[in-house]
């Protein structure tokens, strides 16, 4: 993961390096996304979340498309 001030700062970053730009998260979805994910851990019962359950944490963070999708068998 890597973290940049800007949108701007991650087109010009991937476009030096030739590489594609994948979608952006935010820090406050990252934060609601790792709180939802983690918050279970350390209960004896916890267990990872099932791909339906997963698209519902990664919908409520506002990340949606295909490369949320976890049974996808692609990132385009």
């Amino acid at each position: 993961m890597l973290f940049f001030r800007s949108e701007a700062r991650v087109e010009q970053w991937c476009r030096d390096r030739g590489y594609p730009q994948r979608p952006i998260v935010r820090m406050d979805q990252l934060w609601v996304l790792a709180h939802t994910w983690y918050s279970t851990r350390l209960q004896p019962d916890s267990r990872r979340p099932q791909p339906t359950e997963m698209r519902e944490i990664f919908a409520r963070c506002g990340l949606t498309g295909p490369f949320w999708d976890p049974e996808a068998d692609s990132f385009s």
